[in-house]
């Protein structure tokens, strides 16, 4: 069976038509009704170079499969985000060994052992462990979700029922892919902090056998430090529209990096934007956790019992929301790349539903 990349035909509609009378806010949309006569397909691809549009589309396609999401976002992404945010796989031993190696580091290169700086390696430490210790976790439930998350939203455009027997067959044949795909993109961050850490030192030891004091060398690391944070948002970009690529096109590993990074190109200020709205959103239930649920609590600690789960809650909703839109950010980019295509490629998932079916009836 050859299965080629392509999208699936948009919906000028997510909600349905009686839902039009009863929601305003979905009265702008229409399903297009499916052309099977006619050798041509006609796609309404959803298009959009603003950030505020791709997170209006990501919330009309929450309302218009709001059970699906539901069921994701309960049964794959809370149990991850509860154990992310509780730190249970975080070993406090080896967090203050990498911590202490860290301070060690940052004083032999020429930086001041500023409260900066402590805290600085002690997050980043804290972020290390819990990769590493937590990477099975990562690999089966945030992948599955991720998955999840792309399926619903496919389905949702090539105006399907989703379906979790489906899902799972078609999981189980793409899940190779969406694993090698996981490894590169895990390769290239680490690759990026790596790439950090030797400017970082190297501009820091150059500062300082050059006579600098250790509170001047502190401004030319935060400038390596703010170029790093660009580089790595973009590389994160890249590698989140890699694993939706991996799910829905048949590709995987550097191919799906390589053909995202081209998808992208000339849309980084959106996928940017995208990317601080949703590090901003999971930082601050992160920061709430840590100082309510973990810090503060009501005499005996009864608030923990509600404002945990809460936030808890809050925290995968936020997650929820960045699996879809990068999903629909895929989607608006493949359609500008797709502008001057006339050729219409049949979807990857769908070709493998159409060959799950045949194999059923067989």
């Amino acid at each position: 069976m050859e299965t080629s990349s392509g999208l699936s035909p948009r919906l000028n509609s997510i909600a349905l038509n009686k839902e039009k009378d009863e929601d305003p806010d979905l009265q702008n949309f229409e399903l297009e009704p499916a052309d099977h006569g006619s050798g041509s397909n006609h796609h309404h691809h959803f298009r959009s170079s603003n950030a505020l549009e791709i997170l209006r589309e990501t919330v009309r396609i929450l309302r218009y499969n709001s059970t699906g999401f539901v069921a994701i976002l309960a049964f794959l992404i809370c149990p991850m985000s509860a154990i992310v945010l509780s730190n249970v796989l975080v070993d406090q031993s080896m967090v203050r060994m990498l911590t202490l190696r860290l301070l060690m580091a940052a004083k032999a290169s020429g930086l001041p052992v500023s409260p900066f700086i402590k805290q600085s390696c002690q997050k980043f430490s804290e972020m290390a462990v819990s990769a590493v210790l937590g990477f099975p976790l990562y690999i089966t439930l945030s992948l599955l979700s991720k998955a999840a998350v792309v399926y619903s939203v496919d389905c949702t455009y090539s105006r399907k029922i989703c379906d979790s027997s489906k899902f799972y067959v078609i999981v189980w044949k793409i899940w190779r892919r969406i694993v090698v795909t996981y490894l590169w993109v895990c390769v290239v961050i680490v690759g990026c902090i790596a790439l950090f850490f030797v400017l970082l030192v190297a501009v820091s030891s150059t500062f300082s056998v050059m006579g600098f004091p250790p509170d001047l060398i502190l401004y030319p690391a935060m400038v390596v430090g703010l170029i790093f944070s660009i580089i790595l948002a973009n590389s994160i970009i890249v590698c989140n529209i890699a694993i939706v690529i991996s799910v829905l096109e048949d590709v995987s590993g550097p191919q799906a990096l390589l053909q995202s990074s081209s998808l992208v190109k000339g849309q980084t200020q959106v996928g940017l934007l995208i990317f601080l709205g949703s590090t901003i959103g999971m930082a601050m239930v992160e920061g709430l956790f840590e100082h309510r649920v973990k810090t503060l609590s009501y005499g005996d600690g009864s608030s923990r019992i509600w404002e945990g789960p809460l936030l808890i809650i809050m925290f995968s909703f936020v997650v929820l929301i960045d699996s879809m839109m990068s999903a629909v950010f895929y989607f608006s980019c493949k359609s500008y790349s797709l502008e001057a295509s006339t050729v219409a490629n049949e979807p990857v998932l769908e070709a493998l539903t159409i060959s799950s079916d045949s194999t059923d009836n067989l």
